[in-house]
């Protein structure tokens, strides 16, 4: 059986997880939840596997030269430089453009924890096998609470190794979180996918032609530069930008989903961070990182500090971050609106 080809976006502007995540150095080029950046966890997750080629990295040109680095020696490896930041739909197509048409590619952010490699890897064979039968693939990641700020998969007929889409849902209100949860029908849209390259570009031109053609456009008129590969800008910036999922997935008549229960989090924001942490909490579910932390009478409080120490009394569900001079305190309710913040947005 051939290799399954990871394709690993880098896109954002590291906003969430301001102070510590920065535009110049965003989220995943940073160690939050090891000693490792989650953009290095993400290359070694597929790693010393013969199931995996070579991973393609795709991602603008201000982040290059930390990518290259990150990369070091891995064998074989390849960055396609963006010419624009246009969703997620046009750098995937660039991807598959640069693919075998029969290639398998596993599309993986580089911003994701994920605990449990094994279950990951696992998740992507079954996946692979369903994009091998001209199936879009999506991972259905294990929901264990009503979470209202991710999209969820609605399971349909089994395949095998996987279900077909019944339907796509947008991030619900808490009543209907938990209705989902309840039902045991609906898994969280977690944006990892597995496609054959050369079927996924019919479908995107079939749904999106205009994109599709500005893709190979912009793909023949590139030029290769030692492991990085240049698309032409100027198709490119014509590109009007879409997410896969709003392009082809919600569209296809092919869509499938795998369940994965692999200890997954997109690190959306510090409480989602806390939470991936945990396994490091005490007693009372406070988390310290980085600099030192002393609680009194607290619960679930997450301090971050890059030098100065932190001493919180009386306080619960909040986060403490200090970094780069900036100091931000939020409940875990309110991470979700960090990246609105003035210091977050005019950076």
């Amino acid at each position: 059986m051939s290799a399954i080809h990871p394709v690993i976006l880098c896109g954002g502007s590291g906003t969430r997880l301001w102070p510590v995540s920065r535009k110049a150095v965003p989220k995943p080029f940073l160690p939050l939840v090891s000693e490792e950046t989650l953009f290095e966890q993400a290359v070694r997750r597929v790693a010393g596997d013969d199931h995996f080629a070579a991973p393609l990295v795709v991602a603008g040109a201000a982040h290059a030269d930390l990518i290259t680095a990150q990369l070091g020696d891995t064998p074989g490896a390849r960055l396609v430089i963006e010419p624009a930041a246009k969703n997620t739909a046009p750098a995937i197509a660039l991807a598959a453009a640069l693919l075998p048409e029969d290639a398998v590619m596993l599309v993986c952010p580089s911003d994701h924890h994920i605990a449990d490699a094994s279950a990951f890897r696992a998740a992507a064979l079954a996946a692979a096998a369903l994009a091998r039968e001209d199936w879009l693939v999506s991972f259905g990641i294990a929901a264990d609470r009503p979470e209202t700020g991710y999209g969820y998969l609605r399971r349909g007929e089994a395949l095998a190794g996987g279900y077909a889409i019944r339907e796509f849902v947008e991030k619900p209100d808490r009543a209907r979180a938990e209705a989902y949860l309840a039902s045991g029908e609906y898994s969280w849209n977690g944006g990892i996918f597995a496609f054959r390259a050369g079927h996924l570009l019919a479908e995107l031109a079939a749904y999106r032609p205009d994109m599709a053609q500005r893709v190979r456009e912009a793909v023949a008129g590139g030029v290769g530069e030692g492991a990085r590969f240049h698309p032409a800008a100027e198709p490119f910036a014509a590109i009007e930008g879409d997410s896969i999922d709003y392009a082809v997935m919600e569209n296809t008549a092919r869509a499938a989903m795998v369940p994965a229960d692999m200890g997954w989090s997109d690190i959306g924001n510090w409480a989602a961070l806390a939470d991936a942490l945990a396994g490091g909490a005490d007693a009372d579910g406070n988390v310290a990182r980085g600099g030192v932390a002393d609680f009194a009478q607290c619960r679930n409080v997450f301090a971050m500090s890059d030098g100065p120490r932190i001493s919180a009394v009386g306080l619960e569900d909040a986060c403490i971050i200090v970094s780069n001079g900036e100091v931000l305190v939020t409940t875990r309710d309110g991470a979700q609106a960090v990246g609105k913040l003035p210091g977050a947005t005019n950076q």
